[in-house]
């Protein structure tokens, strides 16, 4: 009967040492979390645009991100081009030997309304227009493609409009005698805005009747 006692007592100390380590084991410590990722850029592809091949373009594209705070990256949204065309072209006449350039571009989600519209020698805005279009033609829609545009060293015919600026300096014509082939050339002679009449000033400069060409 002591023997059997003693052998209960035994069997109850080693569930006791047993159950006590049990209770007192460490916790294993919080693994940390793996660091985060470095941010991603805002954009898929870098387009850098060829300013000096279609330098009224480039400017208009430059003064609208620069100046007026427009969206340097276009996602591309190929079918929705028409209504944001017809959209951000709204109440905007066309000229004669002039595009109606938009950006952000038709093609691009971010245009449509509220986009910056600028009068665009033809010639300039459709051979880039072709270039960019030849450039993105291998990209899906919803294409993020950032356009890296430098300001452009404008030409206009045989003179540059760092001349048409000094020609403006070295003598004060007449209202009637000055002109200006386009807004790039007003704002290079550092006379943007006009205003209905100004020297310079003309109708067709000022794209939406107001009376304020080259507004910037």
């Amino acid at each position: 009967m002591i023997r059997h006692l003693r052998w209960l007592f035994a069997f109850a100390s080693v569930l006791l040492f047993v159950g006590g380590c049990s209770l007192t084991a460490e916790t294993p410590a919080a693994v940390p979390a793996p660091a985060a990722d470095a941010a991603a850029p805002g954009y898929d592809v870098e387009l850098v645009f060829p300013s000096d091949a279609y330098p009224e373009t480039a400017l208009h594209i430059y003064d609208a991100i620069e100046l007026g705070g427009a969206s340097d990256v276009c996602t591309i949204d190929r079918d929705g081009a028409d209504d944001n065309r017809k959209r951000s072209l709204a109440g905007i006449e066309p000229q004669s030997g002039y595009d109606r350039d938009e950006w952000p571009m038709a093609m691009c989600a971010e245009g449509g309304e509220g986009a910056n519209v600028a009068y665009i020698d033809s010639s300039d805005n459709r051979g880039a227009g072709a270039w960019v279009g030849h450039r993105l033609q291998d990209y899906p829609d919803g294409t993020r493609v950032r356009f890296v545009v430098a300001k452009p060293a404008l030409t206009f015919g045989d003179y540059t409009a760092e001349r048409e600026a000094l020609r403006s300096e070295e003598a004060e014509p007449s209202s009637s005698s000055v002109s200006y082939a386009n807004c790039a050339a007003v704002r290079a002679a550092g006379k943007a805005p006009l205003y209905e009449g100004d020297p310079g000033y003309s109708a067709k400069l000022d794209r939406d009747r107001d009376g304020i060409a080259c507004e910037t």
